[in-house]
């Protein structure tokens, strides 16, 4: 998994509240299993104006003018700004792929759904829960300000732009996964001498079980 340190990009603002995961990346597109290459599908029904999937030419689609993510202003943002309870619904690590895969590193809302943010954390996205009257201010920068951006600093919880710093919380053990780059495996390996050491003893205890 990426590590995550500073990341400074332009902002796009989704003023949206309770955005689930369907519509993130909807169900057509679950069959793969790839973590790369759902980008162009991410926000799919309001991205184009015709239906898609998954083995057909997405180059040939009708984009959405009116949609964000397609304005010229915002195109190679890596930073969405939504609204509350973001990522809610069934739960699909798809989401967060397609968003990484679109070049979003950090997504910033009032809250988020418990399994979606589990998922951003298991995959290098950070994932800012920011208070609403913080989220208006951003909103607000973001849409009467062309090319806004900001930085973020996970090791101090820290965004700013260039006025402004605000304070972040996020939970110890999350951001230290996210700063090191730890994904379940990678901590699983932290005990790798533990588990061999439990795995030579079981062999002499119980030898019956292995066949080799």
């Amino acid at each position: 998994m990426q590590k995550f340190d500073t990341f400074e990009s332009i902002v796009v603002p989704l003023d949206r509240s309770n955005v689930d995961t369907d519509a993130i990346i909807p169900k057509q597109y679950l069959k793969s299993i790839k973590r790369t290459g759902l980008g162009p599908y991410l926000f799919d029904d309001w991205r184009y104006l015709d239906s898609g999937d998954l083995m057909q030419d997405n180059s040939k689609r009708r984009l959405n003018p009116k949609f964000v993510l397609n304005k010229p202003r915002y195109q190679g943002a890596g930073i969405l700004l939504t609204r509350d309870n973001f990522g809610c619904g069934s739960s699909r690590e798809h989401a967060v792929w397609s968003m990484m895969d679109q070049g979003l590193r950090v997504v910033i809302a009032p809250s988020f759904a418990d399994i979606f943010y589990n998922n951003t954390v298991k995959n290098g996205l950070l994932a800012i829960s920011l208070d609403t009257a913080n989220v208006d201010v951003l909103f607000q920068h973001t849409l009467n300000e062309e090319g806004y951006r900001l930085k973020i600093d996970l090791a101090q919880q820290q965004i700013s732009d260039r006025q402004t710093q605000w304070h972040f919380e996020i939970g110890e053990f999350d951001k230290r996964c996210l700063l090191e780059g730890l994904d379940q495996i990678a901590l699983t390996l932290e005990h790798a001498d533990k588990i061999q050491a439990y795995e030579e003893l079981r062999r002499k205890t119980t030898p019956w079980l292995y066949t080799d």
